[in-house]
């Protein structure tokens, strides 16, 4: 058995084939980088080629290079996607949509209603006198009628070569962030955005492929639905006709060089296309087991399961919410790797989306954390695990690490509404027996510290050991001086701006 095997075999799920040297994964941190990316992405593209999107919500008057109106060089997102289209380029996005909270006006719910809006607007947008884009934007409202279509997806076809693109990372004017984060505010106060993405090419694009592919054709042929559009008189059409029935499968894709690195794509999908409080209402999928595809909850048990260093998360939320089901939640296993010395670092929120209500959040240990992970644990080994926040952000990104040797990156949030499907989701998973992992943490390391990820202090971040103890003092190896990662130059290059990260518990 070669090491890469040893790796797929330890880390990732048997029921996902996985792609073994052949796919490369770049992981991108932060959203003003990504959005740079996927400009230019989309302007690299001519007649014949393709670009599909897919989120939770789109703002289409936003410019991916950061600009606002009235700067030279603005481009609003619309404006750019009805250009492609109207050059050639097959356009299609596809929003998550929800019937009843689309409808209402107020009170909104989640992004929906925003999302019936900018569907509007983009199928209106003129380029030359034209609509290039009036049937190329569809709402999506199938799945779970108490979740969300919530799969980000940028998928890039110039003539025949794929460019696969997911993460937590919608088009909307926030994401536009990056380190130290200190050029956004809410309420008044300092706010930033942290966010993350990984960019896919070789065979494993036909996989996101046939994800989008899926949404497409399971959208366009959802029932006919109405919304109340107020400027104008009677219900709209949530989706009119005359939509691309179908994307065609995807070309063959030649390996990328990946030495000593395998990917998964991963899928949670709930068994409903279309849900209904009436069970005779309810439609399965014609292409999804009767259960659900449970693809990501299986690999990251079984990643988790296989730690022997550390797993370090990086999430949004660290608690259930409504539409969970305790047979997918990951806490067990969280729990079961602290009592067997593995180091569990949990970074979430200092400040909350303002999307979801009040800024303050995490100021305290939740109660799912509390009493499914820490409580049961003897005393002794509680401080194997800790949950920090990060002040003044909203730590957006979806990030698994373990072991310097296992990542995933995607949409899934860690609360088992993202496991079961309630909210459908998509992530890349990655081993390597080299440094793509390693690298990831310690540009996410680097960036909580707020210190540069100099040439000085990149093998000291890059030495495990001594890197482990920027979270607990006591996690420093014997032999590190007494103050490393708590005063500048220790260790050499070393040089934060501002602490920002705070151990939320246990103490």
């Amino acid at each position: 058995m070669t090491a890469l095997d040893d790796l797929v075999t330890r880390y990732l799920s048997p029921a996902v084939t996985p792609h073994c040297d052949n796919s490369s994964v770049e992981f991108v941190v932060d959203g003003r980088a990504w959005m740079r990316r996927m400009r230019e992405l989309l302007t690299s593209l001519g007649p014949g080629d393709a670009a599909y999107i897919c989120g939770l919500q789109l703002d289409p008057d936003m410019d991916l290079a950061g600009r606002r109106p009235g700067d030279p060089g603005y481009q609003a997102f619309g404006e750019l996607l009805a250009e492609m289209a109207f050059a050639g380029v097959d356009v299609r996005v596809i929003l998550a949509g929800a019937v009843v909270s689309s409808s209402f006006t107020r009170p909104t719910i989640g992004p929906f209603h925003q999302n019936v809006t900018t569907a509007h607007r983009l199928r209106r947008w003129r380029h030359e006198g034209d609509k290039p884009l009036a049937n190329r934007v569809v709402l999506d409202w199938s799945g779970s009628g108490v979740g969300s279509n919530h799969q980000k997806i940028t998928l890039i076809r110039r003539g025949t070569e794929l460019t696969a693109c997911v993460g937590g990372i919608d088009y909307a004017s926030s994401r536009l962030d990056e380190s130290p984060h200190r050029r956004l505010a809410v309420r008044g106060g300092r706010w930033g955005w942290h966010d993350a993405g990984a960019i896919i090419s070789g065979p494993a694009t036909t996989d996101v492929w046939r994800v989008m592919r899926m949404r497409w054709i399971g959208a366009v042929n959802l029932p006919r639905r109405r919304y109340f559009w107020p400027a104008v008189k009677g219900l709209q059409v949530l989706n009119p006709p005359g939509l691309p029935p179908e994307i065609d499968p995807p070309p063959a894709q030649p390996a990328r060089e990946a030495p000593g690195s395998a990917c998964q794509i991963l899928r949670s999908v709930g068994p409903w296309y279309i849900d209904s409080l009436l069970p005779w209402e309810r439609r399965p999928y014609s292409d999804v087991s009767p259960d659900g595809v449970h693809e990501i909850f299986l690999t990251l048990v079984q990643a988790i399961g296989a730690a022997q260093r550390y797993i370090y998360i990086e999430d949004q939320y660290f608690r259930e919410y409504p539409g969970g089901d305790r047979r997918f939640e990951l806490y067990p296993y969280l729990r079961a790797a602290a009592a067997r010395g593995v180091k569990v670092i949990l970074v979430g929120s200092g400040t909350r989306d303002p999307a979801d209500g009040s800024p303050l959040i995490n100021g305290t240990l939740n109660a799912d954390l509390q009493r499914k992970v820490i409580d049961p644990l003897p005393q002794q080994l509680r401080r194997n695990i800790g949950l920090w926040r990060v002040e003044h952000l909203t730590v957006h990104a979806k990030v698994v690490i373990v072991d310097d040797r296992f990542a995933a990156v995607g949409s899934a949030n860690l609360f088992s509404r993202s496991m079961t499907g309630v909210d459908t989701e998509l992530t890349a998973a990655l081993v390597t027996t080299g440094d793509t992992v390693r690298d990831l943490r310690m540009r996410l390391w680097a960036e909580h510290l707020r210190t540069p990820l100099s040439d000085e202090l990149r093998p000291h971040l890059a030495d495990l050991d001594l890197a482990i103890g920027m979270f607990r003092p006591e996690w420093l190896p014997p032999e590190a001086p007494a103050g490393s990662w708590r005063a500048p130059g220790l260790p050499a290059g070393f040089d934060p701006l501002e602490s920002v990260l705070t151990l939320v518990g246990p103490p």
